[in-house]
């Protein structure tokens, strides 16, 4: 199964942050919205692709940093060291903090705009 990567087309953050992987790394995965995406095919609720990045392969779906750090290993080097310090404790806590941090803060940050905004909760 060809990886896909997950991202929220209505934000202008993520879809800069989109354009930045399709010009400077070389992936295997198919990237697309959550909005033209098949969730129920990939086996993600609409919920969670609101709530953050999602890498989905044969290895599981994989969120948020940890959905980061499987990109950059799939890219290769040199990205592909980075990916594997991330899925390492306390870089992938870390990771994690600095992933929800920029996620929660997206409608403020360049190329964000109010369709940036987080759902209130998630449920995992």
């Amino acid at each position: 199964m060809r990886p896909v990567l997950v991202f929220d087309g209505d934000c202008g953050f993520c879809t800069v942050c989109v354009g930045f992987v399709r010009r400077n790394l070389r992936t295997r995965a198919r990237i697309t919205s959550w909005q033209s995406a098949d969730l129920a095919a990939l086996g993600v609720t609409r919920e969670r692709a609101e709530y953050e990045l999602l890498w989905i392969s044969e290895g599981g779906v994989h969120g948020g940093a940890q959905a980061v750090a499987r990109l950059l290993i799939d890219a290769g080097l040199p990205w592909s060291p980075l990916g594997l310090v991330m899925r390492l404790p306390p870089v992938r806590w870390l990771a994690h903090g600095l992933y929800r941090l920029v996620a929660n803060n997206r409608a403020r940050l360049p190329g964000g705009t109010a369709a940036c905004a987080l759902p209130k909760t998630f449920e995992r």
